[in-house]
């Protein structure tokens, strides 16, 4: 019998490069995603196409039962989805900073709560969460975003501590520079929030900078390599730093003092 996995911002990316991977691999995945037009894509690759709005408590409890009733378990659970929203702290309003949370940390929070007493019934099961490296240590004009992977990397602690005793493991992924449209999605919102005002120039520059990193981004297909090793190794780190720039990143962020580490960063902001 194959595993059940359900891959969640499968339309395009990392979501859809661990779709094909985890198909590829002997897996029953169902590609889950808000676009379901885009999904359509996958279907040729094995991959089962899965309506679902990470806003919407009904779409998420149906995106289960859906799985439930066709297979009748779950194995896996990628929480992929998420975007990046850009900007001052102080420019971004407050209903947008609720949507990055909405769908970043709730509706992913929403979905394992779903999957959970399958997986302990089972008493096997693992989810990966996609966090960052941005989840790790912060920068100028992404504070609602870090806010939101900050936050999932606590849940995802509490949650591995809660679920190791029924068998059900939790593992973080937290990737560097990848080739995808966060990249777009991040650098227009920073210019959309704070390009006019007291933060207009080092928003913009940050949003140029975006734009000449996304073609210096690792492929998709890296994280969802990694992803594959975490969901198939019998006993999986708890976390893995994969992608361009991420474990040095990540190493410096840890070593260095608070005002060096600002000071680094804040060098390509001008």
């Amino acid at each position: 019998m194959s595993k059940v996995a359900i891959v969640t911002g499968a339309s395009s990316g990392i979501g859809a490069a661990t779709a094909r991977r985890l198909a590829r691999g002997g897996f029953t995945v169902y590609g889950a995603a808000r676009r379901a037009d885009r999904l359509a894509e996958l279907e040729s690759d094995g991959v089962r196409a899965l309506p679902l709005d990470l806003t919407d408590d009904a779409s998420i409890v149906a995106a289960v039962d859906r799985v439930l009733a066709d297979e009748g378990r779950i194995d896996v659970l990628v929480n992929n989805a998420g975007y990046g929203s850009y900007g001052a702290v102080e420019d971004v309003p407050m209903d947008e900073a609720r949507r990055q949370f909405e769908v970043n940390v709730f509706g992913l929070a929403r979905i394992a709560q779903l999957v959970m007493p399958t997986m302990r019934a089972q008493g096997s099961g693992r989810i990966v969460n996609i966090t960052s490296m941005g989840g790790r240590f912060a920068t100028a004009f992404g504070g609602w975003y870090h806010a939101t992977k900050f936050a999932v990397e606590g849940l995802s602690d509490s949650m591995r501590q809660e679920l190791a005793p029924f068998g059900v493991d939790v593992v973080v992924v937290e990737p560097g520079a990848i080739r995808t449209e966060w990249t777009g999605i991040a650098a227009q919102s920073a210019v959309d929030q704070s390009g006019e005002g007291a933060y207009a120039k080092r928003a913009k520059r940050l949003s140029r900078s975006f734009g000449g990193g996304e073609s210096l981004g690792s492929d998709p297909d890296v994280v969802a390599r990694t992803i594959e090793r975490a969901v198939t190794a019998k006993k999986p780190r708890t976390r893995y730093a994969v992608g361009r720039g991420a474990k040095p990143a990540i190493a410096a962020s840890k070593v260095l003092p608070d005002r060096a580490f600002d000071a680094i960063l804040g060098r390509a902001l001008g």
